[in-house]
């Protein structure tokens, strides 16, 4: 099956919007494809300010209406408990609230950005997607992540070459209860290394203290900037680590 095929199936429909690469794709095809799109984006602490302005930015392009719902995803007592099954908990949170906020705009079809690439199995985040009966018509068509992008760029997508961004509850050590002041702290953190010129990196609580995951050819650039670092986030951290073991890069 093609995304037009799929389009042509479902001619009105919600897509859940993150602002990356896979549901921008998602939004491009159902716009080319005649599709009545709709893009909620559900505002939690897990998400960082800048993947809200992608998220606009690129529903402004396309001229594809937005709803940003808030959620207080820390109410949630199994996603503030941050166990082993915290991602399903807070899938099925995020997507119960924004199928609320879709049928009450007249949507009952709701769309994700799940592709080809990512592996479906018995994660929880997936099963919270299956039990929704949320849609996933990249995933459904075959295209992989490298597909994605391979398009985004061709469309013209400023999204096309973004790296992967995982919420910020993964930058908690799964066990500890999630603080929306160390969510703030990570976000600081990674937005100060951004400023520093790094990409495609992780901060992640480390104790009460912050481990910076670089990728391989980052490495010596982290080392040259070892003072600006602990300059930068110091005052948020009593500690600041680098890990040696480089990262490995985003899809």
């Amino acid at each position: 099956m093609t995304l037009k095929d799929f389009f042509e199936q479902v001619p009105k429909a919600a897509a859940a919007f993150s602002g990356g690469t896979d549901s921008a794709f998602v939004l491009w095809a159902a716009r080319k494809y005649g599709c009545d799109i709709h893009a909620y984006y559900v505002k939690t602490a897990f998400q960082p300010e800048f993947e809200l302005e992608d998220a606009r930015r690129l529903a402004d392009e396309l001229d594809i209406p937005m709803t940003v719902v808030d959620m207080d995803i820390l109410s949630v007592p199994e996603a503030e408990e941050n166990g082993p099954e915290r991602c399903y908990y807070c899938k099925r949170a995020i997507f119960t609230r924004l199928r609320k906020a879709a049928q009450a705009g007249g949507y009952s079809v709701i769309l994700d950005g799940t592709n080809a690439s990512d592996d479906a199995g018995d994660r929880p985040g997936m099963r919270a997607l299956r039990e929704l009966e949320v849609r996933s018509p990249l995933r459904e068509c075959g295209l992989t992540k490298a597909e994605v992008r391979k398009r985004s760029e061709e469309a013209g997508l400023f999204t096309w070459k973004k790296p992967a961004y995982a919420c910020l509850a993964t930058r908690i050590p799964t066990g500890t209860r999630i603080r929306t002041r160390d969510l703030e702290r990570v976000e600081q953190a990674e937005n100060a290394m951004s400023e520093l010129g790094f990409r495609d990196l992780r901060v992640r609580l480390y104790g009460d203290g912050a481990r910076i995951q670089v990728t391989g050819d980052q490495m010596q650039l982290a080392l040259e900037k070892r003072k600006q670092i602990c300059d930068k986030l110091g005052g948020l951290f009593p500690a600041v680590l680098l890990d040696l073991d480089e990262r490995k890069p985003s899809d």
